[in-house]
């Protein structure tokens, strides 16, 4: 797929998470196969403010391209002005969230908000397509609830818009993220639009990959809760769709490997104590599913340095030889 005038190679992209898709992660995801990575979602309004902390979260480094900067706010001159700091990051594309379901977001009419006001939504992304030179992609959900499912509809205003693609979540807000996600409402939005449609929601493993692109036909995946604690989701699901070819899953080693390269580098780039506390979520996420994972998330919340880190991916490959 290409956004812009850049391609992408593979076919699963990371989807933006506050909170969890820092310059460590995306970092690693890019290394492990992801196609495009995104920063945590900035608000326009912190942005306009200088806010040191979206500032921090709007900074993308020559090792995390190709990737893109999302924005959001529901103010179309501040999405604008936010659009056109958010191209000096050097990024390939500036992305809208529209899909955020977080009451702080969208209970001040941002995120998923927005599509209660598809009018609204067109106007503040042709206001982005108008200030920058880059390509703006939008973050959508199916709808707000049951009774608006009206995706569709919204990626129809928004390529009018110059919008270059859209990502679908097939759940409405008031779902979150359950039940499963609907394919059918992604569908739609493929067969009424002529950009790029990037199909969200369960995309886990090749099986729910390919249900998506199969069930959808959409161009892309993006790939969000099913990369935490498994980066390296994305190169097996781009191998499979290469080549055919299955490739196992890491061993408890290499997972661990992956684990403590991760949360150092996440130390580095945030401090030791930020960065430690901080990994406490990613090392609860690396060691789900293995034997005796209860007792190892006691010691992860209580983890105070990498040492103590080491020591317990130590512990964790022992406890799997037993």
């Amino acid at each position: 797929m290409k956004i812009g005038n850049t391609d992408l190679s593979g076919i699963c992209l990371l989807a933006p998470m506050a909170g969890v898709t820092d310059r460590a992660f995306r970092e690693l995801c890019l290394k492990n196969g992801a196609a495009c990575v995104c920063t945590e979602m900035v608000s326009a309004k912190g942005i306009a403010m200088n806010d040191e902390k979206s500032k921090r979260l709007l900074t993308l480094g020559e090792n995390e391209m190709p990737g893109a900067a999302q924005i959001f706010g529901c103010d179309k001159e501040a999405m604008a002005s936010a659009a056109k700091i958010a191209e000096q990051t050097g990024c390939i594309a500036v992305d809208i969230n529209m899909g955020c379901p977080a009451p702080k977001v969208a209970g001040h009419g941002g995120g998923s908000a927005l599509m209660k006001n598809p009018d609204l939504a067109g106007e503040i992304a042709a206001a982005c397509v108008n200030a920058v030179s880059i390509p703006v992609t939008c973050k959508i959900r199916a709808g707000w609830d049951e009774n608006s499912i009206n995706a569709p509809e919204l990626a129809k205003i928004l390529e009018q818009a110059g919008v270059s693609a859209v990502t679908v979540h097939g759940r409405t807000r008031k779902q979150m993220y359950a039940p499963p996600v609907d394919y059918g409402v992604i569908k739609r939005v493929k067969e009424s639009v002529n950009i790029p449609v990037i199909g969200n929601g369960d995309v886990t493993d090749i099986p729910s990959a390919f249900e998506m692109i199969n069930k959808t036909g959409c161009d892309s995946l993006m790939i969000g809760r099913g990369a935490l604690g498994r980066p390296w989701v994305f190169k097996i699901i781009n191998t499979y769709f290469e080549t055919g070819e299955i490739l196992p899953e890491p061993s408890i080693e290499e997972k661990m490997e992956i684990m403590v390269n991760h949360i150092t580098k996440l130390c580095l780039y945030k401090g030791d104590y930020i960065g430690i506390r901080e990994a406490r979520k990613h090392a609860g996420w690396y060691i789900k599913g293995v034997r005796g994972a209860a007792n190892f998330r006691r010691e992860i919340g209580a983890l105070e340095s990498i040492d103590e880190l080491k020591s317990l991916a130590e512990k964790v490959i022992a406890s799997q030889a037993e």
